[in-house]
C-alpha cells in the first residue's frame, strides 16, 4: 500500500513519518510514585516490542521519572503534560524525548512560547492531542457534538499555535472513543497536513471491545496509508497493547518481522480437533521473527488448495494432519506431533 507522504519528526532514536516503519506506542500505568514499577512496566514494554513509552506527568515531584527510567531502559520517552505548562519545561529540561500537550490549554501566548523555545533548543517534538472528551466549548456549540469536523478544526486551531511561533517539529493525534468518528477524522486531517499521524482510539475498552474498535479504526487507516505511529489503548496490561499493535501491523502486511497466522474456522468437513491445534501453533509462534505466512487448515478443501500461497502448512485429514509448503504436500502427522512438526519446518526456512 502507498503511505501518505509526511515529514519527519524524530522522538529519541526513533524517527516517525512516511519514510519510516510505523512505530509502536505504549503507556505506564504505575503510580508515578512507584519508581520500581514504573522500570519494571517500561522494561516490559521493551521486551515485548514496544518502539516510543508515554507516561504522565501530574505534578513536579513526577519529574523525577524521566531520568529514573532512562537510567534504566534504553527507551525513548514521551511526557503527557495536562494544563500546566511548567510541567512540560520541567520535562524538557529533564530530558524528556518527546512531550504531548493540547496547546490550547496550557494558558496564554507567552506559555506557549515558553514550552514551544524550551523544546526548540533540546530538539524535543511536541505531539498535539485531540480528543473528543476534551474539545473546546465554542466547537461543542458549533457542532452539537465532537463530530469528526470539529476534531479537525479543533486539531488545525492547536497546529496554528506552534506555527505562529515558527516551530514545525510536532505530531498530532485526533482519537474518539467512536471508530467512525476516529476514522473520518484522521482521514480529513491527512488531507491538510504533511505532519505524521499517532493513531489511536481513546476510552476504547477492555482487551475484547478495544481490539475490535482499534482494528476498526487503527487497521482502516493504515490500509488508507494514513499513520506513522499508533497505540492500541485498552482497559488491560499495557503490553498486551504492544502484542495487540504488533499483530495488528502484521494481519495488515506493515511488520515485517511477524509471522502471518492464517485458520480457518472450521465446518462439519473437519474430521480433527483444529481449536486446539490453531491455539497451540499460534502460541508456539508468537515469538517467531520471520516474515512468513502460516496456515492451519481443517480439511484438504481449505488445505494446501485455499492456502497454496502459505509457507507452510497443516490440514486436517481423518484423525491426522498433511504438512505442506506452497501448496505441496510435504508429509503426514499425528495430531499430537502436528506443532512439533509444523516448528521444525519453519525452522527450515
Amino acid at each position: 500500500m502507498q503511505r501518505r507522504t509526511t515529514r519527519t519528526v524524530q522522538v529519541g532514536s526513533v524517527a516517525i513519518g512516511s519514510g519510516h516503519p510505523i512505530a509502536v506506542q505504549s503507556m505506564l500505568c504505575a503510580a508515578p510514585a512507584d519508581i520500581d514499577a514504573n522500570i519494571a512496566q517500561a522494561k516490559a514494554l521493551k521486551e515485548a516490542g514496544c518502539d516510543i513509552v508515554r507516561l504522565a506527568i501530574p505534578t513536579m515531584e513526577d519529574i523525577r521519572l524521566i531520568s529514573a527510567i532512562k537510567n534504566e531502559v534504553e527507551l525513548p520517552l514521551v511526557a503527557d503534560i495536562q494544563f500546566d505548562y511548567r510541567l512540560a519545561i520541567a520535562a524538557a529540561e529533564a530530558g524528556i524525548d518527546k512531550i504531548r500537550i493540547n496547546p490550547g490549554n496550557i494558558g496564554g501566548r507567552d506559555r506557549i512560547r515558553a514550552v514551544v523555545n524550551a523544546c526548540r533548543e533540546r530538539d524535543i517534538p511536541i505531539r498535539i492531542g485531540v480528543n473528543s472528551g476534551s474539545l473546546e466549548k465554542e466547537l461543542l456549540q458549533k457542532y452539537g457534538r465532537p463530530t469528526a469536523e470539529a476534531l479537525v478544526q479543533s486539531a488545525l486551531g492547536q497546529i496554528r499555535l506552534l506555527e505562529d511561533e515558527h516551530f514545525t517539529d510536532y505530531l498530532v493525534a485526533i482519537k474518539s472513543s467512536d471508530a467512525a468518528t476516529t476514522m473520518e477524522a484522521n482521514r480529513l486531517l491527512a488531507q491538510q497536513t504533511d505532519c505524521p499521524l499517532h493513531l489511536g482510539v481513546t476510552e476504547a475498552g477492555t482487551e475484547r471491545m478495544g481490539l475490535i474498535k482499534s482494528s476498526a479504526a487503527i487497521g482502516g487507516l493504515l490500509c488508507l496509508g494514513i499513520g506513522d505511529t499508533i497505540r492500541v489503548s485498552l482497559t488491560a496490561d499495557p503490553v498486551r497493547e504492544v502484542f495487540a499493535a504488533r499483530d495488528l501491523l502484521a494481519a495488515i502486511g506493515l511488520q515485517q518481522d511477524r509471522v502471518r497466522f492464517v485458520s480457518c474456522p472450521t465446518c462439519g468437513r473437519c474430521k480433527v480437533d483444529l481449536f486446539r491445534v490453531a491455539e497451540d501453533a499460534e502460541q508456539a509462534l508468537a515469538n517467531v521473527n520471520k516474515n512468513i505466512k502460516v496456515a492451519i487448515m481443517g480439511c484438504a478443501v481449505n488445505g494446501p488448495g485455499e492456502a497454496a500461497d502459505a509457507d507452510i502448512g497443516i490440514a486436517g485429514g481423518d484423525g491426522e494432519f498433511l504438512l505442506f509448503a506452497k501448496g505441496k504436500p510435504l508429509y503426514k502427522v499425528s495430531p499430537e506431533g502436528v506443532t512439533a512438526a509444523l516448528m521444525e519446518e519453519i525452522e527450515k526456512l
